[in-house]
């Protein structure tokens, strides 16, 4: 769990690293490609097979569109002007949204007054990192296409748990699946956001090929191992450390401000999405593990 915080947490320094010479389009076609390549490999290595219903790969373009090319593009485009540390505290936000998307389609019914308490709290947090009433704060189109890379997010969890999750396929194939057509998605953007010059440098090189090998390929392998080994509940556990892991490299790497107000609004938004995850215990029947939190990339 921690050596996945890490490499999921570490995306936004290495996203931040690689703007110094590649556009956000291109940071999101390498990444992917390179994630791809990886998860395929382990696909095949375990004895599994790309999906072969039509259906299923129409779903997928869904999926790969909203849980990776979006948000990776814009990641990219929010850090040219965000901190990464801030960068990884709004992604956190994530779960709120889905919360609230469940909420609006009524998939999320007889909502608790704890969870509802979590997602106004989570919320608030939000704001106060944002700070729209200061000259200071982080209100900007940065800013604002970080937050909405974190909807992008849960819209794609949403979709590949009511279209996906659960239909026969191994969640490790769809995964690979997943990763192969956000490449094409990207590769179709070029023209739109890649064709600017690239500055190539050691730097931008070496944290592109960590973030797609490792922060997109590895980090999907390990998310499914985790999700096997500790069951969804505990495997979600991780995505608490992301902003911790974010903040703190900002700070020591790229010598990023860490102002009280950024650190508090963290602390806020933690609490809230705790507190609407917040289940009553009660004694059922064993079922099977849900695995669709491999499905979901994070930054």
């Amino acid at each position: 769990m921690g050596l996945l915080a890490l490499l999921w947490g570490s995306s936004f320094l290495w996203i931040k690293l690689a703007l110094t010479g590649l556009s956000p389009v291109q940071i999101t076609l390498v990444r992917c490609a390179l994630g791809a390549a990886v998860v395929v490999v382990l696909c095949y290595s375990a004895r599994h097979r790309l999906p072969t219903d039509r259906r299923i790969w129409g779903h997928v373009v869904i999926a790969a569109f909203f849980g990776n090319a979006l948000p990776f593009v814009l990641f990219g485009i929010g850090e040219q002007t965000v901190d990464s540390g801030v960068a990884g505290v709004l992604n956190a936000t994530t779960p709120l949204w889905a919360l609230l998307i469940g909420i609006v389609i009524g998939t999320e019914r007889g909502l608790r007054p704890i969870r509802l308490a979590g997602l106004l709290l989570g919320f608030g947090g939000t704001l106060l990192i944002f700070a729209p009433w200061q000259q200071a704060g982080v209100a900007s189109w940065g800013a604002l296409a970080i937050t909405a890379a974190a909807v992008s997010y849960a819209i794609s969890y949403t979709y590949i748990g009511r279209k996906l999750s659960g239909k026969g396929t191994a969640p490790i194939a769809l995964s690979a699946a997943q990763l192969l057509t956000a490449t094409g998605i990207s590769a179709l953007a070029l023209p739109v956001g890649g064709l600017q010059p690239v500055h190539l440098n050691t730097t931008a090189l070496i944290a592109v090929a960590i973030l797609g090998v490792f922060g997109t390929g590895f980090a999907f392998a390990l998310n499914y191992r985790l999700i096997a080994d500790e069951g969804p509940t505990n495997a979600t556990t991780v995505g608490y450390l992301l902003p911790v892991v974010s903040v703190l490299l900002g700070a020591a790497v790229l010598d990023e401000a860490l102002t009280l107000r950024v650190v508090a609004g963290m602390v806020v938004v933690l609490i809230g999405v705790g507190l609407t995850r917040w289940r009553r215990r009660t004694p059922s029947p064993v079922i099977a593990e849900d695995e669709t939190a491999v499905l979901v990339s994070r930054p």
